[in-house]
């Protein structure tokens, strides 16, 4: 199918769910751009409206619904015609399915599809006919596709897709496919590149990055991954997402030992309780989850330690949450993201009964979420001080006149613009911030020092 008919055309991309997600949408993004399509800032304007779907909770399928449905009543753009099109997981997951739900949409492309967004889209243009396509073996890898960044100085970087686990609660595996990582010396070149272009911060993206390798070698090399990229030149690492099973030695090793990687690391953990871990089929246990932490903290001192968290998966008891707090209570996490487990139909845990009132497992998340914030203050107190070196995103939605950016722990971080220093001047640079407040979810501070 000629695309060129989309020369001229406006487009529109919501994303939902993961960093995965994202980096998809800016792909899509990109092959836009290159057939003449032009991006614009709501679906009013839009000629071209994509949803790019999470299906990892049950909340995620009710917001698309809700939005998709919202398109109707949207005026016509000035072309005369909309098209509307869903991508992403839930799109993997029902295809054409959607369309019982989902009168209006005219595209459905799966994970594995969206090399062939472009031409989707053109053929609706062309007749009123609803254009699917989920092909679970496109031999076209995603990462062949141009990009739309919507930042130069940051960028995400997958170096894996899909997921060999198969966790009890989790749709992924069927949405995202097996495991399969991208050759060695492609990821390098591309970060290489990305250097080249100005990039400072990059984040590795897989399901389960510590296993990156195992398809292509026999075992996993995501160490070896590490250090050499950390050779190419770019300041700050990170990646995500990381499985405790398969936290190697070598991969602790390398992060003690790299400097461009971040003391940050998200390990999720999901239950504290061995028992609900082995429902789960997370394959390790409580214990030897604490002993992980122990490991990586005696290599990193200091180290920012995230997780996920599940709470109310079928059959928790009190005991067994109690665990859970008693957990987050001794890692001590600076932050967390902490969930009321979502039914996802499908995968072994839909078909769990469980008669746990919904108000019992509502106070169990208000418990937890405490406990986390009480961390994340804990945390952060240590910062207080301190000189950080902070990456500059822009100005604080709140107050235009305070930059915000990160640090390497990935705590956010707020100061005051100096006097006749404007934020065009300093976003994606480095700024030193003497830290006087420390919060919950933030520090802040004084800039001290030059811009670099």
């Amino acid at each position: 199918m000629q695309t060129h008919q989309l020369n001229g055309k406006t487009y529109f991309i919501r994303t939902f769910g993961c960093q995965m997600n994202m980096h998809d949408s800016e792909r899509v993004s990109g092959l836009l751009d290159s057939c003449g399509c032009l991006e614009v800032a709501s679906p009013e304007e839009a000629d071209i409206v994509i949803f790019m779907t999470c299906c990892v909770r049950e909340a995620a399928d009710t917001r698309l619904y809700g939005q998709c449905s919202s398109c109707k009543s949207l005026p016509a753009p000035p072309s005369g015609r909309r098209v509307i099109a869903v991508g992403g997981c839930i799109a993997q997951r029902d295809g054409a399915g959607l369309l019982t739900n989902l009168d209006n949409v005219d595209v459905i492309f799966g994970t594995h599809s969206i090399t062939h967004v472009a031409e989707l889209i053109a053929a609706a243009f062309e007749d009123r006919d609803t254009h699917v396509l989920c092909d679970e073996n496109d031999p076209a890898p995603a990462t062949s596709m141009p990009w739309h960044r919507a930042e130069n100085y940051r960028a995400w970087v997958p170096i894996m897709t899909g997921c060999n686990n198969f966790c009890s609660y989790c749709i992924v595996p069927y949405v995202r496919g097996r495991e399969k990582s991208r050759p060695f010396e492609e990821i390098v070149d591309e970060v290489t590149g990305l250097v080249r272009m100005g990039v400072r911060e990059i984040t590795l993206l897989g399901q389960n990055v510590n296993s990156y390798g195992r398809d292509l070698f026999g075992a996993p090399r995501f160490a070896e991954l590490l250090r050499e990229v950390g050779e190419t030149g770019i300041e700050r690492i990170f990646f995500t997402s990381s499985h405790p099973k398969d936290l190697l030695p070598e991969t602790i090793e390398a992060m003690a030992e790299v400097p461009a990687v971040t003391p940050q690391l998200h390990l999720a953990v999901q239950s504290g309780s061995s028992r609900i871990l082995k429902l789960m089929n997370r394959k390790y246990t409580r214990d030897q989850y604490l002993d992980l932490i122990r490991r990586v903290r005696e290599r990193i001192p200091g180290i920012a330690l995230s997780t996920d968290i599940i709470v109310g998966f079928p059959g928790e008891t009190e005991e067994d949450f109690e665990q859970t707090l008693s957990l987050a209570r001794e890692v001590g996490y600076a932050q967390a993201f902490t969930f009321i487990y979502s039914k996802r139909e499908g995968t072994p845990a839909a078909k769990i009964d469980d008669p746990t009132p919904r108000e019992v497992i509502l106070e169990r998340f208000d418990r937890l979420v405490k406990v986390i914030e009480d961390s994340a203050y804990a945390f952060n107190q240590h910062d207080l001080g301190a000189t950080v070196p902070v990456l500059v995103e822009g100005t604080s939605k709140k107050d235009a006149t305070k930059m915000i950016g990160k640090s390497p722990k990935n705590q956010t971080v707020h100061a005051p613009l100096p006097e006749g220093t404007t934020i065009d001047g300093l976003v994606g640079k480095i700024v030193d911030v003497k830290v006087d407040t420390a919060r919950t979810w933030y520090l802040s501070g004084t800039m001290v020092g030059s811009p670099r």
